[in-house]
């Protein structure tokens, strides 16, 4: 103590040195200024990227500016853009767009013989269980229930629950059973949204403004495995947050628990775990994240969206899981999509928090619009009562015993494909999957090159990259008779062939995702990104157009 005094008046006296004979004005334009170099040089040197990423990032920026080098990389990006424009006519067989409305409006025959024709381009054949995900039913019987019960909502909008309330009461109805499954009490609650993005990012606004509103942090910021869905990312930029990614653990692929509880501070809002994650399949220490959120009193969030339908009920199909929901005193909200494994019409999803408190935080309320008091629960003001009534069809068609049913045959499938998979020379799977995804990869050839292969023999598979990987997510149309004997051929055929031959010029997903991953500056990829977006949108035809309709 003595002698941190003594610093302390060493220093004291420092100042008055320094201060004597000096104006009041210069002490304090000094010390104003001072703050403020201090302050600047505070946000400059802790950003979430380093001094050298934002340095390289500046000399990529700097170097776009010479003309030969943005002339370059102009004719690069415009030749990327050709090409998915080109592949994505060729998917419609070069059809002419409609870019105006028809001068009269056309008859139901021509509108549905149109329709049909629409719906029948592609050439993957998803109903034989060739695609990823995607798809993950299918049933005729489903698909006529829900199309009659949509058709009978067509007209519903959940915003005016005094003019639908059958529709209202389908919804909460949904969210009640939702988070049953999920073992939640009295007080847990939720709704309904549009999909697994919306659910993510209305989890991130309860958690930014509850700290912000509540605990008095000013600047959020949210606790993300590298594995977690891309939704996060983009919460963060829409809700102005700061997002800390923290690493996996490179052999099991979950996250690190030393390095998230290394990453939590004062401003952390909220802590993220998937169950399981999207790129390998596994689930991440949610018993894990739970503790440390109970013990530094942050909110934690389950990202279910991929296996909602399916790990509520692994239990009791004859695959023990580990604890990831409201058992858990930790884990304050769950996503989880209906649209995926709860075999719901795509534009549903389900938000569910542990306690009211939670969802207060995410719904937005204007008092004093001239229109009225507008209160809205999710990020959309008028909501299509068609998809939540056909998921509220989906759900009580299928029953609990029919999802424990639907369970055990994907998990069996999931284990036959990774069981296979683990044999074949060559390759090798990521972690120990524990739910519908099996990643793979391969130390001997290109595993982009196995992907363009496996699109060759009518498969679509998901290229994943850091680490190059590609996977399946199994669906109940892999479930069919002779689809795992299928792939399991074609992998190995392939496999065997690419380490004979590899390929001398790579193409396809080989090509671009083994130079988007090489790329330093990723502002490239992105624009690269952006082309493909461009594309999908685009009404330009190709030169082989057929007559315009």
């Amino acid at each position: 103590m003595e002698v941190s005094h003594k610093y302390l008046v060493m220093a004291q006296e420092y100042v008055n040195e320094l201060c004597e004979g000096k104006p009041a004005w210069e002490i304090i334009l000094r010390t104003a200024g001072a703050t403020i170099l201090l302050a600047w040089a505070k946000n400059f040197l802790f950003k979430d990227e380093t001094l050298f990423e934002r340095g390289k990032k500046t000399v990529f920026k700097l170097a776009r500016k010479v003309p030969t080098v943005k002339a370059k990389i102009e004719e690069e990006i415009e030749k990327v853009s050709v090409s998915m424009t080109h592949d994505l006519n060729q998917a419609i067989d070069n059809a002419p767009y409609l870019t105006k409305l028809p001068e009269k409006g056309w008859g139901s025959e021509r509108i549905m013989d149109e329709a049909t024709k629409y719906t029948q381009y592609g050439s993957f054949k998803w109903e034989t269980g060739c695609a990823s995900g995607t798809v993950y039913n299918g049933n005729q019987a489903l698909t006529d229930i829900m199309t009659k019960v949509y058709g009978m909502s067509a007209w519903t909008n959940p915003l005016h629950p005094d003019v639908f309330p059958g529709v209202r009461k389908m919804e909460a109805e949904v969210v009640r059973m939702c988070c049953a499954m999920y073992n939640g009490d009295s007080k847990s609650c939720g709704c309904m949204t549009t999909g697994g993005t919306e659910s993510i990012i209305l989890a991130c606004k309860a958690y930014r403004d509850y700290a912000i509103n509540v605990k008095g942090v000013k600047s959020p910021e949210m606790l993300v495995p590298v594995s977690a869905h891309a939704a996060f990312d983009k919460g963060a930029q829409l809700l102005s947050m700061r997002i800390r990614h923290v690493p996996l653990d490179p052999i099991t692929m979950k996250v690190d628990m030393n390095a998230m509880k290394s990453m939590i501070n004062r401003s952390t809002c909220m802590l993220t775990g998937s169950a399981p994650q999207f790129p390998h399949g596994v689930i991440d220490p949610i018993e894990e994240i739970a503790e440390l959120g109970m013990k530094y009193n942050i909110p934690v969030h389950v990202d279910a969206c991929l296996g909602g339908f399916l790990i509520p009920f692994m239990e009791e199909a004859g695959y023990p899981v580990p604890r990831f929901d409201f058992r858990l005193k930790g884990v304050t909200s769950i996503s989880a999509d209906t649209h995926k494994y709860g075999y719901a019409p795509k534009g549903s999803s389900v938000i569910m928090y542990r306690e009211p408190k939670y969802r207060h935080h995410q719904f937005f309320v204007t008092p004093d619009w001239q229109g009225g008091i507008y209160a809205t629960a999710t990020i959309g003001g008028s909501r299509s009562g068609g998809i939540v009534a056909a998921c509220w069809a989906a759900l009580v068609y299928h029953g609990h015993q029919g999802y424990v049913d639907y369970t055990k045959e994907v998990i069996q499938t999931a284990k036959k494909i990774e069981n296979g998979c683990r044999v074949i020379p060559g390759i090798f799977v990521y972690g120990k999957p524990e739910v519908s995804v099996v990643a793979l990869g391969s130390h001997q050839f290109n595993v982009y090159a196995l992907s363009d292969q496996m699109s060759k023999r009518g498969w679509n598979l998901n290229a994943l990259q850091f680490p190059s990987s590609i996977h399946i997510a199994v669906t109940v149309l892999h479930t069919q008779s002779g689809v795992v004997e299928r792939f399991l051929k074609d992998i190995k055929e392939i496999s065997e062939s690419l380490m004979k031959n590899p390929p001398k010029n790579d193409g396809g997903n080989a090509a671009l995702y083994g130079m988007a991953q090489s790329i330093p500056d990723r502002s490239l990829v992105g624009e690269m990104a952006w082309c493909y977006l461009d594309a999908v949108y685009s009404t330009k035809g190709s030169k082989t157009a057929k007559k315009s309709i």
